[in-house]
């Protein structure tokens, strides 16, 4: 990262400064808007009902299902332009998108207008007026700085970096953003879901008091493997199996609990002071799982004193759980789902949401994004799209190195996971040894900044 020194100290967050983000962040929903008061240069030309255009940057399974929930948030608008490292997966995508949209003409991607490989990112994005990121997370910071310095709206991906520099660079862009006056959507999505939103208000309300501890939970089964393929390149495999390389995915403590983790800073109102934890591989121990562990837990310190215990699991016919469980000095709060449940200590119902009809959180983040883009509104959702990011990745650091890590060191690490300038000429980041392993943290000798 360029200028990294410079950097550090201005996004270095205190503890005072990051309480009191996080503390007025948590009294609105998460998609609250900053309505102008002026005229906003940057937005002039969306005012009205000009037809919106749209890119897609990373065209899996999670970028294509966004495109279409984007394409259904307004009606005067068209996706424009794809992109993707791999040609086959932007084609399936654009089918399937097609096929989703059906007879609603808002799908005009041209052949010159599907870009593969490292540098088509930016080539879609030029032809845009909002750009959907979801590429791997390592590609995030790169690609979010390029949107918001030509003038794009985003929805992007969590996590939103894998690597320290990474973060700052996304607090960087985001404060940019947010001076532009351009709206910035993150797909944590639960800041737009009923039962979540119902809770804060509750919490708002003092129901249980001031959170002292909690549990947080993300336990699965585990994701996909992709083989490898005869005469493919190192970096093609570790790009098909981003899954499992940390410069891609950060570990699944970073790209699936961080939705967790997410829900205990907002809940509570800070961020982690600390962590400490341990973590490791006992099931997932392949050559195919490249480098990261099957599971983690973490336990977290707040500048409150709350502490949180977070655990995330890969490992088959074990207990499955995403959830989050947190006490307060009058009672307790549960969040699954789409239920609520607060009890006050002596087990009587103090609230109870029950959400089997309330909107998909994930289309609803798209219906805000766009209402906003229309009316000259700004979301502002990359600061703290950042602080989690930056909460799960000093749980991964905890994990790997059996240290505790503080948010104050870690936010100084120059550790960069993501090469620049990335071609299919390129080494790997990551290499595998002669037998084919590649390199496991170790608690006591990696070294995670």
């Amino acid at each position: 990262m360029k200028n990294a020194s410079k950097d550090k100290d201005k996004f270095l967050v205190s503890e005072n400064s990051r309480r009191t983000f996080v503390k007025n962040t948590a009294l609105l929903s998460g998609a609250a808007m900053v309505l102008p008061t002026f005229q906003m240069d940057a937005m002039v030309n969306i005012f009205n009902d000009k037809k919106l255009k749209i890119a897609l940057v990373g065209c899996g399974g999670r970028g294509t299902g966004a495109a279409v929930q984007a394409l259904k948030a307004d009606e005067n608008i068209e996706l424009v332009a794809m992109a993707d490292a791999f040609e086959d997966r932007l084609k399936g995508s654009l089918m399937n998108i097609s096929k989703e949209m059906g007879e609603t003409k808002k799908v005009n991607v041209k052949d010159e207008h599907q870009f593969v490989g490292f540098d088509g990112a930016k080539k879609a994005m030029d032809l845009a007026d909002v750009v959907i990121l979801a590429t791997p997370p390592g590609f995030r910071p790169e690609h979010f700085e390029y949107a918001i310095n030509n003038g794009k709206h985003v929805f992007m991906e969590k996590p939103v970096a894998t690597d320290v520099p990474g973060v700052r660079k996304v607090l960087a862009a985001a404060k940019k953003a947010k001076e532009n006056k351009l709206n910035v959507v993150v797909g944590l999505q639960r800041h737009y879901q009923t039962n979540y939103l119902a809770a804060l208000d509750q919490l708002k309300q003092d129901k249980i008091g001031k959170i002292v501890s909690g549990q947080v939970y993300w336990n699965s089964a585990g994701v996909w493997v992709r083989e490898r393929q005869p005469g493919q390149s190192e970096l093609e495999y570790q790009m098909r199996n981003w899954y499992y390389f940390n410069w891609l995915c950060g570990d699944h403590i970073l790209e699936q609990h961080i939705h967790n983790i997410d829900v205990a800073n907002w809940f509570i109102g800070e961020t982690p002071i600390s962590a400490q934890g341990m973590g490791g591989r006992q099931v997932r121990t392949g050559k195919d799982h490249g480098e990261i562990f099957d599971h983690h837990f973490v336990e977290y310190t707040y500048p409150s004193g709350a502490v949180i215990a977070s655990q995330c699991r890969h490992q088959p016919d074990t207990m499955r759980k995403v959830a989050e469980f947190f006490q307060g000095t009058k009672g307790t709060v549960s969040t699954a789902g789409d239920k609520v449940e607060m009890k006050d200590w002596a087990g009587n119902s103090i609230f109870d949401h029950r959400g089997k009809d309330d909107p998909n959180p994930y289309q609803v983040e798209h219906d805000k994004l766009f209402a906003s883009i229309r009316s000259g509104g700004v979301i502002s959702d990359g600061e703290y799209g950042a602080t989690s990011t930056m909460s799960a990745i000093i749980g991964r650091m905890a994990t790997y190195s059996g240290q505790v890590i503080t948010w104050e060191e870690a936010m100084k690490s120059e550790l960069k996971l993501v090469p620049d300038g990335l071609t299919w000429d390129s080494p790997a980041p990551v290499q595998p040894n002669a037998e084919g392993w590649y390199n496991i943290p170790m608690p006591g000798k990696s070294i995670v900044m």
